[in-house]
């Protein structure tokens, strides 16, 4: 599997941008077998939905392109389209550069060792503004605004910090993105 995937569609120019630059996540796809998506695919997919310079980065649903339309009609042209062609009902996350870049000047623990560091990004601030999640050792959690920031010295794959339990105590829709994969996209993006 390659790690980078990397597609310029239409215009490339920055002369000749039609919108805004977002970077979008989906929830859940290409996941343990299962709604499986090629990047290809994809891409195409966004390319006939009116996007601009669509790029993917690796096979977990991160996508940066340029658009003319609100961070709220790219969710839902984008949960529609894969609806349509690929049967999947997925959840879509849209984030403009300077909202990146603010979630990662905000992370508040040691960025020392990237392989313990990662955002959970959300759909939307949650009304519950406090949680507690018990027998999660170590691993320490900040909610700030509409981004959940983990720490998890044990390793992802032994943390309690799950998407689907911080989507039932927020009620949200939350997608993780390591500290590696959150820079990227922002290198991508720019």
């Amino acid at each position: 599997m390659k790690t980078t995937i990397k597609h310029k569609s239409k215009s490339s120019s920055p002369l000749e941008r039609l919108g805004e630059v977002y970077i979008v996540l989906l929830r859940g796809i290409n996941v343990s077998g299962k709604n499986k998506i090629p990047m290809a695919d994809l891409r195409d997919l966004l390319d006939n939905l009116q996007s601009q310079n669509v790029q993917t980065y690796i096979q977990s649903g991160n996508i940066i392109l340029e658009s003319d339309k609100s961070k709220t009609a790219i969710c839902e042209i984008i949960k529609e389209g894969i609806l349509s062609k690929f049967g999947f009902n997925i959840s879509v996350i849209v984030r403009t550069i300077p909202e990146w870049q603010k979630a990662i000047e905000k992370y508040p623990f040691s960025t020392e060792n990237e392989k313990i560091v990662a955002f959970t990004f959300l759909d939307r601030a949650s009304e519950i503004k406090e949680i507690e999640i018990k027998n999660i050792d170590e691993d320490q959690y900040k909610l700030v605004d509409d981004v959940v920031y983990l720490y998890c010295p044990l390793g992802f794959g032994k943390t309690k910090l799950t998407n689907n339990i911080l989507e039932k105590k927020l009620d949200v829709v939350a997608t993780t993105r390591n500290l590696r994969t959150t820079l990227k996209l922002l290198e991508l993006a720019q």
